[in-house]
């Protein structure tokens, strides 16, 4: 079948229409008809190769919600008509130490939807179905898709530092990752305190969930919490005051890393050592660890705040996020 895109055809270009042929599903392969798809700053990474692993002409968009419309011999667990999602990976080896106990995400063969392949920015997409997920019937449509990007990379870095309920979580930033990551947080039984450069996002953090809030002023470090931190999520992609923050952990506290700091971190050794604290850094999560975040989110109706743009506004979309103007997550859909 042929599938109609939005392409980016030079590094940085502005995406325009594209069409490429897609074979009938094989195997474990299966056909989605596009519903939305969440616009995330990775997109704007690969169309500007700044991580020099695109292929142009590019297809963005790894937060995909479509319906099933044809299997591969092998599919046995989604079916014809069922609403599912597909994030950042594409596949895995699925034999690998990594993919046999379930972290899938790890895999040294891991593929990445739009760097190995065209994504959702289109009215269809070929996928593994094995790497497509039931979405529950309590998400909406034009919601579901930064889950599978932006939720499952708080929801398991939280979770692979220890989080369950009844302990004191810090999250540093409130854009599109923090934002789910206060919910999680806080919908799950946790104290959360959040840390931020903005009056605004303060306030909007405590309608979150929030129990406290700390203004970092500008070149100023931060002032400490109220209670030590068990965990503490940084989502912010800039280098910052690390001494500080270490010191804010509780003994046995993790310092985990799901934005990219801007350059290497400077972390003294002593505030590790005495207090036994340590440091994580994560990156999206594996098939079951995906199904338990989507379980989550319709349980305590926990939801990405979008804006949510028609598929042919795609470009204006693209500069909003680009622009840092979307609060928190731009979504384009075909329903509207």
């Amino acid at each position: 079948m042929k599938i109609q895109g939005l392409a980016a055809k030079t590094s940085g270009a502005e995406l325009e229409p594209y069409s490429y042929e897609a074979p009938s599903p094989q195997n474990f392969q299966c056909i989605i008809k596009v519903l939305s798809c969440g616009i995330c700053h990775s997109d704007l990474h690969m169309v500007d190769n700044d991580w020099e692993m695109s292929n142009y002409p590019i297809i963005p968009g790894h937060e995909v919600i479509g319906e099933v419309i044809e299997i591969g011999s092998q599919v046995n667990h989604i079916k014809v008509g069922d609403r599912v999602g597909i994030g950042w990976q594409r596949t895995s080896c699925l034999s690998c130490r990594d993919c046999l106990r379930g972290s899938e995400n790890l895999c040294d063969e891991m593929q990445a939807l739009i760097a190995t392949g065209p994504g959702g920015f289109a009215d269809y997409l070929e996928v593994d179905s094995r790497f497509a997920f039931a979405i529950p019937d309590g998400i909406k449509t034009n919601v579901a898709g930064p889950l599978l990007c932006g939720g499952i990379t708080v929801y398991s870095a939280l979770r692979y530092a220890g989080m369950g309920s009844g302990l004191e979580i810090g999250v540093i930033g409130v854009g599109g990752l923090g934002h789910l990551a206060v919910q999680f947080a806080s919908k799950l039984g946790n104290r959360v305190t959040v840390f931020t450069t903005s009056k605004d996002k303060a306030e909007f953090a405590h309608e979150l969930g929030a129990n406290e809030t700390v203004i970092v002023e500008k070149n100023q470090p931060p002032s400490a919490p109220s209670q030590p931190l068990n965990i503490l999520l940084s989502t912010v992609p800039a280098s910052i005051d690390w001494a500080s923050y270490i010191d804010f952990l509780d003994s046995d506290g993790t310092l985990t890393l799901v934005g990219v700091p801007d350059a290497p971190l400077s972390i003294p050794g002593f505030p590790l050592l005495m207090k036994r604290r340590r440091i994580l850094g994560s990156v999206i999560g594996g098939r079951a660890m995906m199904q338990e975040m989507l379980s989550v989110a319709e349980r305590y109706q926990i939801e990405p705040i979008v804006e949510i743009f028609p598929m042919e506004k795609v470009n204006e979309a693209m500069e909003k996020v680009r622009n840092n103007q979307v609060r928190y997550r731009a979504v384009l859909s075909h329903q509207l």
